[in-house]
C-alpha cells in the first residue's frame, strides 16, 4: 500500500485559487442579475386582474332560540339565535366579448368551511375596446347570479384593469393602473 502524503498548498497558490473561485462566481452573480431578462407581462399587451375575498351566505339560515332554549343555555353562553358556520361556495363567471374566460366554483376558506372564498388571476390581452362581463352568486340559489356587472372597456399596451369586488359599494369595482 502507497502513503498519499498532503503537503499544504504555499500560501500564495492558496490565495490565488481563492480568487479564482470568488471572481467566477461573481460573474456568475453578476450574469443571472440582469440576465435573462425577466417581465412580467408582454409590453405590448394589456393585463386584466380579477382579485378579491369575499364570504358567501350560511349554508342554513340562523335559527331564534325559544325561551326555554335560552334559558337552558349556561349565563355567559345565552344568545338569541344559533347559526351554523358552514358558508356556500362563490361561483364566479367572466367573459370577454362574449367568450368565456374564466369559471370557478371557489370553496370558502377554513377547517368548518366558513371563512371568506379568494380568487386572484392574471389574464393577459391584446389591447384595444373590449367588453366585460362578471357574475358572481354567494347564496344557496341554483341558478342565476346575485351580483351582475357588464362594462365597455379600452384598454392600452401595458396597463393593468383591475376588478374588485365589495358588497358595501354594491358589487364588482373597476379600477385601472398603469404600467406594472
Amino acid at each position: 500500500m502507497s502513503k498519499l502524503s498532503s503537503k499544504p498548498l504555499p500560501k500564495p497558490l492558496a490565495y490565488l485559487g481563492q480568487a479564482v473561485v470568488y471572481g467566477a462566481v461573481a460573474v456568475l452573480l453578476g450574469y443571472f442579475s440582469t440576465s435573462p431578462a425577466y417581465e412580467r407581462f408582454p409590453a405590448d399587451k394589456a393585463q386584466l386582474v380579477l382579485s378579491f375575498t369575499h364570504i358567501g351566505e350560511r349554508t342554513t339560515p340562523c335559527r331564534k332560540l325559544t325561551r326555554e332554549e335560552i334559558a337552558e343555555l349556561a349565563a355567559n353562553m345565552r344568545r338569541s339565535e344559533v347559526c351554523e358556520r358552514e358558508r356556500v361556495p362563490l361561483y364566479v363567471e367572466l367573459s370577454l366579448d362574449g367568450e368565456d374566460l374564466y369559471s370557478a366554483s371557489l370553496a370558502p376558506t377554513g377547517l368548518s368551511r366558513d371563512g371568506a372564498a379568494q380568487v386572484h388571476e392574471r389574464f393577459t390581452l391584446a389591447p384595444g375596446q373590449h367588453h366585460l362581463r362578471l357574475a358572481m352568486r354567494d347564496s344557496a340559489r341554483e341558478t342565476g347570479f346575485d351580483y351582475e356587472s357588464e362594462l365597455a372597456i379600452e384598454l392600452r399596451p401595458g396597463q393593468n384593469f383591475v376588478v374588485d369586488f365589495r358588497p358595501e359599494f354594491g358589487g364588482f369595482r373597476f379600477g385601472r393602473q398603469e404600467g406594472s
